[in-house]
């Protein structure tokens, strides 16, 4: 088992906390399987835009939390990642509602890969649909060198 999943696992058991962006914004990863992820939050008024809706930056964070891990479940030892492209559309508006974000990972090339996202509300509505590209790290620039 790679380091990746060791720490997606130990986050499922409670044992380690979720990434800080996670514990701020309030999502949670569900479950997760080989090249998938599914994250949940509650959004309420303190997500709200100007306008009183859903931000779309939280919409995009969640999506991305879940793409993240459903490209970090196929990694390999010693691998790393980073985002190239990130692309959402806003399909509904969100107010206060209990969101499920449900990623994929469509094409994982030697070193660059296409994840998408889906986000419904509780009645299982498509509220956004985002897409990310990553690129596979290996080596030093795995450890950020």
């Amino acid at each position: 088992m790679g380091r990746h999943i060791e720490k997606i696992e130990a986050m499922l058991r409670g044992e380690i906390p979720g990434p800080p962006a996670a514990r701020l914004i309030g999502f949670d990863l569900l479950r997760y399987e080989p090249g998938k992820a599914v994250f949940e939050m509650v959004a309420g008024p303190q997500h709200a835009n100007p306008m009183g809706t859903l931000h779309g930056g939280i919409l995009c964070d969640l999506a991305d939390a879940a793409m993240g891990i459903a490209w970090a479940t196929e990694l390999r030892e010693g691998e790393s990642f980073t985002t190239l492209e990130l692309k959402i559309n806003f399909l509904r508006p969100v107010w206060n509602a209990r969101l499920t974000a449900e990623a994929r990972v469509v094409q994982r090339g030697r070193t660059v890969g296409l994840v998408e996202c889906d986000v419904f509300d509780e009645a299982r509505r498509l509220v956004a649909r985002a897409s990310s590209t990553c690129l596979t790290l290996a080596g030093e620039s795995a450890e950020g060198r």
